[in-house]
């Protein structure tokens, strides 16, 4: 139950006010790391007033949410975790935006050795819903796989494929471009959120991931960034991600001369794919693939 005598669920109170995402910020009162009215609480759903506890996390008071709400996108590089804290002390994403003057969080997560697509926000509402199984929002990723898949094995990701968690739901899938050593350029564009979805997904059916990279994320795209950079979002696009947490179907979101495919995707810009694959394509190590089947 969300409210009870004007009281609301702790981690959400928590998310909303900025300091984490919804998931992030039940981790840390499972942790011991929120104190409300100076004792720690160790459960997410503990019941507080947003308008007289005090509720401190790490130490710090969690003020009541800020008046203005910001949205980012960040080309996320490789070899950094999307996560605040990280015992084995790896670099998170958030130093590349230390400069900004608001404290934002990730919206869902990409693992270290993935690329692409991250939003940044600290409206801790949306970034609920957008992350929320139910709503199935769309992830567009290019995937470096081994050798070519054939059409049987797209239409086994677009049906869906069985894995140690169950079946993935419906995915879309093609074959964008081959490289010189016979491994294969494969888009393909999921709504779940599970952990490294789209690597299990093609290990599974015979075609293992060697790079990966995120276009967009709920059909907002990283074109025109480089990676590190980040960009705030557009009052268009933080509307079209609000029609997504309210339910509204990618094919009916209001986009603006962008062409949709059937089944309500994001059509990506097919000269601007051609030219980032080239980009890639000349930095391809020339030697053949391992005899253990790995893409290089």
């Amino acid at each position: 139950m969300e409210e009870l005598d004007g009281k609301r669920r702790l981690a959400k109170v928590i998310a909303e006010r900025g300091i984490a995402s919804r998931r992030e910020a039940e981790r840390m009162v499972e942790e011991g790391k929120v104190e409300v009215n100076g004792v720690v609480v160790s459960h997410p759903g503990h019941p507080v007033d947003p308008e007289k506890d005090r509720i401190k996390v790490d130490g710090r008071y969690a003020q009541k949410a800020p008046a203005r709400k910001v949205y980012f996108l960040l080309f996320k590089p490789k070899g950094y975790i999307t996560g605040r804290d990280d015992p084995d002390g790896r670099t998170s994403v958030l130093e590349l935006v230390r400069d900004l003057p608001d404290r934002v969080e990730p919206v869902g997560r990409l693992d270290i050795n993935t690329e692409g697509a991250l939003l940044l926000t600290n409206d801790g509402p949306l970034a609920h819903k957008l992350t929320h199984p139910s709503t199935g929002v769309p992830k567009r990723y290019l995937a470096k796989v081994w050798k070519t898949p054939s059409e049987r094995t797209l239409q086994r990701l677009q049906e869906g494929v069985m894995l140690e968690d169950g079946k993935t739901a419906p995915a879309k899938a093609r074959v964008v471009e081959s490289t010189d050593t016979g491994n294969t350029w494969v888009e393909i564009t999921v709504t779940e959120g599970k952990n490294r979805l789209v690597r299990r997904m093609l290990a599974e059916v015979g075609h293992p991931v060697s790079k990966l990279r995120r276009e967009s994320f709920a059909t907002i795209s990283i074109r025109g960034l480089e990676r590190g950079e980040y960009r705030m979002l557009t009052g268009e696009e933080v509307q079209r991600l609000r029609d997504l947490a309210a339910g509204v179907p990618p094919s009916a979101v209001g986009h603006k001369n962008r062409t949709r495919s059937k089944a309500g995707f994001a059509k990506p810009d097919e000269e601007w794919l051609r030219k980032r694959l080239d980009r890639q394509s000349r930095k391809v190590n020339r030697q053949a693939p391992p005899r253990g089947g790995a893409a290089r």
